[in-house]
């Protein structure tokens, strides 16, 4: 337009406006985001969305659902095959949850999930309390034990970390031997309080696409499955981000907030997973000490931000719509910083001194704590790489 009032008549200026204007009206009235890069940010977002979100969230809800299954098994029948299968169980639902931790903003935040489900340490003098009380056992020994565990308990003797106190000692399955009845009822309990959870975030975020019958539990236990309660599921939300009714106001403000999920679980590991009892800041907050799988915990974490940045969970990416393929486009010496930054810090997880429960203060631990913190840098450089593009 600049040149045009540069090198032509007041008349001929005056038409080209005139058509300029009809030509942005007609862009004004439609719904579709104007940016030029809108089609590109809403395949990574749906990218995103399908091959990140929805499988981690429903391999979460699956496998907490068979975990309710092994431990009924294993409360009925107390073999040592049955904890062993009980345990085999709850490590792959502890898998998936981990790698869902680079998306904690939403519905994990919004509705309390995370610190509900994955407090640690467990508080043992309020377990043997716990124990020590016969009117609690059989509120825990009903049908809906599940529920009275999660609106009784509290955070600190719930989630993954109840169940695993009671199935795990020094890194390996507990011996049969050393459970008693009232153990297993408190786990069994305690495992249907975190099936519901994980239900609760699957429903949030797939909406329509979610089982049935996850939605309809939700609904018998009236619990929360949309945004601010109103009709968008969590990934409607950010399909139709720049909207009406979308928190988002732009897809651009989509994007930065996976990055900030993926920032905020790289800090999280460098500073408290693993900060905190390197520097003795408190040498008792040590994730999964009873099966000893914290380094574990630290991978899937940092997977799950290679995950949401290379366009998908291993096996179902497309990187042509990934942050990674929209990074590369505006910035490839920024993109290939972060994919280095990604991989060295799970290297320096891996050659960590395990296990961590016993090893926290080893210098590995502390090389690990500074690739967190770089990875964290230099994603926090791509959110503010992508603002204006």
């Amino acid at each position: 337009m600049k040149n045009v009032f540069k090198s032509v008549m007041l008349i001929v200026f005056s038409a080209l406006f005139a058509v300029s204007f009809n030509a942005c009206k007609k862009s004004d009235s439609t719904t579709t985001p104007t940016d030029d890069n809108s089609a590109t940010k809403l395949a990574i977002i749906n990218q995103f969305l399908d091959h990140t979100v929805a499988p981690t969230y429903s391999n979460l809800a699956a496998y907490t659902d068979e975990l309710v299954g092994k431990l009924n098994t294993l409360k009925e029948d107390m073999t040592q095959a049955n904890v062993d299968a009980a345990c085999e169980t709850f490590l792959e639902a502890r898998h998936w949850w981990e790698m869902s931790e680079a998306f904690l903003f939403g519905a994990a935040s919004d509705f309390g999930i995370d610190p509900h489900i994955d407090s640690w340490p467990l508080d043992e003098d309020a377990f043997n309390n716990l124990m020590a009380s016969p009117s609690m056992i059989a509120a825990l020994d009903t049908e809906d034990g599940d529920v009275v565990a999660g609106e009784q308990l509290g955070n600190a003797l719930l989630g993954f970390h109840g169940i695993e106190y009671i199935l795990f000692r020094d890194g390996n399955p507990r011996d049969v031997a050393d459970l008693t009845d009232d153990y297993m009822i408190y786990a069994v309990a305690v495992a249907g309080d975190l099936r519901n959870r994980c239900f609760q975030l699957e429903v949030s975020w797939l909406g329509d696409e979610a089982p049935e019958s996850h939605a309809e539990l939700m609904e018998d236990l009236e619990f929360n499955t949309t945004v601010n309660g109103g009709d968008f599921s969590y990934g409607e939300n950010m399909q139709k981000a720049g909207q009406a009714g979308s928190t988002y106001v732009t897809l651009t403000q989509a994007l930065q907030a996976i990055i900030d999920g993926s920032i905020d679980i790289s800090d999280e590991v460098g500073t408290s997973k693993i900060g905190k009892c390197y520097n003795g800041e408190d040498v008792t907050y040590v994730e999964s000490p009873y099966s000893q799988k914290s380094i574990k915990d630290f991978t899937d974490n940092i997977t799950s931000v290679k995950n949401a940045y290379m366009g998908g969970n291993e096996g179902e990416r497309d990187e042509t719509k990934s942050m990674h393929a929209y990074l590369k486009s505006i910035n490839s010496d920024l993109d290939t910083r972060v994919m280095g930054a990604i991989d060295y810090a799970l290297d320096k997880i891996d050659h960590m001194a395990r296990p961590f429960v016993l090893n926290y203060s080893d210098p590995s631990a502390g090389e690990a704590i500074e690739a967190c913190q770089a990875l964290s840098d230099v994603l926090a450089e791509a959110k503010d790489a992508i603002k204006d593009n």
